[in-house]
């Protein structure tokens, strides 16, 4: 029994309960350790860790990353979690159920910065790398056992002890023998895991488990399957790959496919963006149009940032609207050419809230731009109907550079001051 040792990374032939070398009882021992070589790496409640390595006075206490009071968590650390405490949880709830603890607005910036270091070492170990957000990602280390001199498995004990030691921040991984195992392994012993699925114990291990494992089964698709009866994966065994299909469409074909582990889905280091999109939650409801406008505006300009800064433009732009109720109102409109200009998608975003009318107060907006294609392909010429828009693209690409040069504030549009 193929055996490995997390904190020194021996290895052995043999089932121990502790290394031989260093006494850890933190020894992995599979079967199939050795042979297999897709992962999934998932950062532990990755920006509360971050904000509790910048500042270790919070190492013991609960921390919970989000907006004010009428926001959501982002996320949580794990004492936060033992509260109760999960992520897109409203913080008034989460502050019901954990009223100790340090409330932290996100710093993005910080958290990038520490997610691309961790990049970087997942690029030493394989090119075939498809991040899924800032704190995990899928890994093929097929073929890389003869360029590193060890099999996939010591190499990725190797990542998070090089996460812990040099970044001080800790991950889980789940090894298995496709992406959708992969995951399901990396949730099963968090914090600090590392769990494998072998391809001989995979029916076996899925047979009696909830198909809520299933990565993208949300609570409407929960509900349906609920109604048809379906609640494990033994229950999805059941059923005929055609009534699955004719009941659940596309989805039935992809869970005939998970029900008995199949998933041919390779881990793609090119995964395209769909989206870009930014949102706020007030921290009073409100139906001021100077307010709202300021806002949007705001909005427009970093998903324009963004979209700049992956050479990306977009066809669709989208307003969401959320009203103090929690009903939700979304709209969205096709361009003529693709965009990248802040000046454009807060046009567009304007009309269409224009077109909702006064139906709020509103207590969450947001702005998106949609398929996304490469920058090359935007719109260059003018609008014959508004003589004015390629002047304000030429003031738009003038004020990037000088806020490329001097810094994001250097210069401001009046209505972003709202």
């Amino acid at each position: 029994m193929p055996s490995l040792c997390r904190d020194c990374l021996a290895v052995t032939e043999s089932d121990i309960s502790r290394c031989a070398v260093c006494r850890s009882p933190r020894v992995l021992s599979h079967p199939e350790l050795f042979d297999l070589s897709i992962a999934h790496m998932d950062c532990d409640a990755f920006y509360a860790s971050v904000e509790k390595r910048d500042n270790p006075s919070l190492a013991n206490k609960p921390v919970i990353i989000g907006g004010g009071r009428r926001g959501v968590v982002s996320t949580a650390c794990y004492i936060a979690r033992i509260r109760g405490v999960r992520s897109a949880m409203p913080m008034f709830q989460a502050l019901k159920l954990c009223p100790d603890a340090v409330v932290i607005r996100p710093r993005m910036q910080a958290y990038v910065e520490a997610s691309r270091k961790i990049r970087v070492m997942m690029e030493e170990l394989t090119p075939a790398i498809e991040p899924l957000s800032l704190d995990e990602a899928f890994l093929d280390l097929n073929g890389t056992q003869r360029l590193h001199g060890a099999p996939p498995a010591v190499m990725l004990a190797r990542l998070i002890k090089r996460m812990k030691d040099e970044l001080g921040l800790t991950g889980s991984i789940g090894l298995s023998h496709n992406k959708f195992l992969a995951k399901v392994a990396s949730d099963l012993d968090k914090p600090r895991g590392f769990s494998v699925i072998g391809k001989a114990e995979t029916s076996d291990f899925l047979r009696d488990r909830p198909v809520r494992l299933i990565w993208g089964i949300g609570p409407a698709a929960q509900v349906s399957l609920d109604r048809a009866g379906i609640r494990t994966f033994a229950d999805l065994l059941r059923w005929d790959r055609t009534d699955l299909s004719a009941r659940f469409g596309a989805m039935g074909e992809r869970l005939w496919h998970l029900a008995r582990g199949q998933d041919r889905r390779r881990v793609s280091a090119h995964e395209p963006m769909k989206s870009i999109s930014n949102e706020t939650t007030f921290s009073e409801d409100t139906g001021d149009p100077d307010l709202l406008d300021g806002h949007l505006w705001r909005m427009a300009e970093k998903v324009a940032d963004r979209a700049k800064a992956k050479r990306l433009a977009g066809r669709v732009v989208t307003l969401k609207l959320k009203r103090a109720d929690h009903s939700s109102l979304s709209r969205r409109v096709a361009l003529r050419d693709a965009t990248q200009l802040a000046d454009t998608i807060y046009r567009t975003a304007r009309g269409l809230f224009d077109q909702v009318g006064n139906q709020g107060p509103y207590r969450l907006l947001g702005c998106g731009l949609s398929d996304l294609c490469p920058e090359s392909q935007a719109g260059k010429s003018g609008d014959l109907l508004d003589p004015d828009a390629t002047r304000r693209s030429q003031a738009e690409r003038a004020t990037d550079a000088i806020r490329q040069r001097f810094g994001t504030d250097a210069i401001l549009k009046g209505r972003s001051l709202r």
